[in-house]
């Protein structure tokens, strides 16, 4: 809440107005690299843009990361010293141009985000042709097996903030983030975060509380739709003795324990009717009511929401309050999904596998000594990790890093097993005999995503197999929401599909005991938790708080359903 007055509660604060258009240019960024610390680098293709070429070796054009001005060619030793050449195509596209005895080249497009069958690939020869609408969307280049760049646009329009601010990235989209960030952290409004499962919201509501002047204050986070709808209001206002039935003794909410810092309130949009008519009243006046009482409490607390939900849609069905809306969104930060910022994949990538390599000892696998060692990432893995859509976001692609690492274990090189191949939809690779394929072979014809990626066809839950769900389940480290997305269902249909499945149990089929001993197991790690026993974890939270176990249960990283 304001500091000062209720008007400073309210102020609206949004984006600039008449903003400038975007200053696009082709651009190459390194996704992976032999050298491992490489991916993140780009060289603009700025004579392209001109109406020039740029020619791309091993021992030209320099690399840089965006902000520094020094970098370094390609210098891979499989890469030809003949160039590969980027010229000037129709309406602002590149032709890509690879001639006989140099490097070899396999391009693809992004997995379409709607489904379908995944785009071919193509082992370049001669002139390709790559429009502006697949610049747009990104296309994966791997050159010799041991690099992958992205052909895209960039905005050079742009600028970084100065803090990275804890987050991973130097696209354009998560740059905007940044500047989003510090227009805000020391003003007194509230911030509505939007943005689809997985992207992170908790992270930019954290980030906003350390470089707000509440920093040294408490920063409460609550997911609002993983508290049961009966007790809502009393967990977030607390409540006094006997207001409701097994009300033993005064409680302080969430909001009083916040006191002096800030409340993140993920999946706002799941708010009850009652709890959305109090939270309207504290933002107003800066009181509260706690369930039972006849006196208001006065609180000083910022209040950032968070949601993956139409909430205009949602105010048009009757299902959440326009002037809440209102109050929550002072200012907006919209975070971008993974697939708009396709060039940060191999920079989220290196550092979720180094967190996961330092683990199991095995850190060295990211600091090759020899220059001609296969590399620990193959180039066709890393190129499919850029293609694909990543309909579950960083939290998806996350858990993806963990599996390949422990499937990898031991080993030289990363392997892709054929399940997380069938999950990511790693297409036909070109054939290694025979001619290349001409530059008119449909193969390279690129699937390009939908214009609103927002808009896409849902399926009815009694399409969806016993197979499907599991396999949906899994892939999404059983977060009932991705899972629902991923399959193109309503939310509420999993539960149901769920319900009526003979091999899939939930939290509550579980016994304390088998709770109790994973538990142990685990050392209280609620995503190895959520591993061995497979069910949905703000379930397992809720049965750990029923047995007394949640505050002794180690979180570890922000919510696999929180964000």
């Amino acid at each position: 809440m304001g500091e000062s007055t209720i008007a400073d509660v309210s102020t609206a604060v949004g984006p600039e107005r008449g903003a400038e258009p975007p200053d696009l240019a082709p651009a190459l960024t390194i996704v992976s690299h032999p050298v491992t610390h490489r991916a993140g680098e780009r060289t603009l293709l700025d004579p392209v843009a001109a109406g020039g070429e740029v020619r791309l070796s091993r021992n030209a054009p320099d690399f840089t990361r965006p902000g520094r001005a020094l970098g370094h060619p390609l210098g891979d030793p499989f890469v030809s010293r003949k160039p590969i050449r980027f010229a000037p195509g129709a309406g602002g596209g590149v032709r890509v141009i690879v001639d006989a005895g140099g490097t070899p080249v396999i391009a693809g497009a992004p997995v379409d985000p709607a489904g379908g069958a995944a785009p071919r690939l193509a082992l370049l020869d001669g002139s390709t042709e790559f429009t502006a609408d697949d610049l747009a969307h990104g296309v994966a280049l791997e050159l010799s097996e041991r690099v992958v760049l992205l052909l895209h646009m960039v905005d050079r329009r742009v600028e970084d903030a100065a803090d990275p601010l804890g987050m991973i990235g130097a696209s354009a989209a998560i740059r905007r983030v940044r500047t989003a960030i510090e227009r805000v952290v020391d003003l007194a409004v509230p911030v509505l975060i939007r943005g689809e499962t997985g992207t992170g919201k908790e992270l930019v509501a954290r980030a906003i509380h350390d470089k707000s002047p509440r920093r040294d204050g408490p920063f409460v986070s609550v997911n609002v739709g993983a508290i049961p709808r009966d007790i809502a209001a009393a967990e977030l206002f607390g409540s006094t003795r006997g207001a409701y039935t097994g009300a033993l003794r005064d409680r302080d909410g969430l909001f009083r324990t916040a006191h002096g810092g800030t409340l993140f309130l993920d999946e706002v949009g799941e708010a009850p009717p009652e709890v959305q008519v109090m939270l309207l009243r504290v933002l107003e006046t800066g009181e509260f009511y706690p369930v039972g009482a006849e006196r208001p409490v006065a609180i000083q607390v910022r209040l950032i929401a968070a949601t993956d939900a139409n909430l205009e849609e949602q105010i048009q069905h009757g299902q959440f309050k326009a002037p809440l809306l209102h109050r929550l969104a002072g200012f907006e930060v919209r975070i971008p999904p993974l697939r708009e910022r396709r060039e940060d994949i191999g920079l989220l990538f290196y550092h979720f596998a180094r967190e996961e390599l330092d683990a199991l000892g095995e850190g060295h696998r990211l600091s090759p000594q020899d220059p001609y060692a296969r590399p620990w990432l193959p180039a066709h893995v890393a190129g499919q990790l850029v293609r694909y859509a990543w309909p579950g976001n960083i939290r998806e692609l996350r858990n993806v890093t963990r599996q390949l690492v422990i499937e990898s274990r031991g080993l030289p090189q990363l392997r892709l097993d054929p399940r997380l191949a069938d999950q990511l939809g790693v297409p036909a690779r070109p054939a290694d005999t025979g001619p290349p394929r001409p530059p008119s072979d449909p193969a390279i014809e690129l699937a390009r995503p939908p214009s609103d990626p927002a808009i896409e066809v849902r399926r009815k839950p009694s399409d969806v197999s016993e197979h499907e769900l599991q396999h949906a389940l899994k892939a999404c480290a059983w977060d009932l929401k991705a899972a629902a997305d991923r399959l193109r269902i309503p939310r509420p249909s999993i539960y149901d599909l769920i319900e009526r499945s003979p091999d899939i149990r939930t939290a509550g089929d579980i016994g304390a005991d088998e709770i109790a001993q994973c538990f142990h197991a685990c050392a209280g790690d609620l995503d190895a938790m959520v591993a061995q026993l497979q069910v949905s974890r703000r379930a397992l939270s809720r049965r750990l708080r029923e047995l007394g176990l949640a505050g002794r249960a180690r979180p570890g990283r922000p919510s696999s359903e929180s964000q």
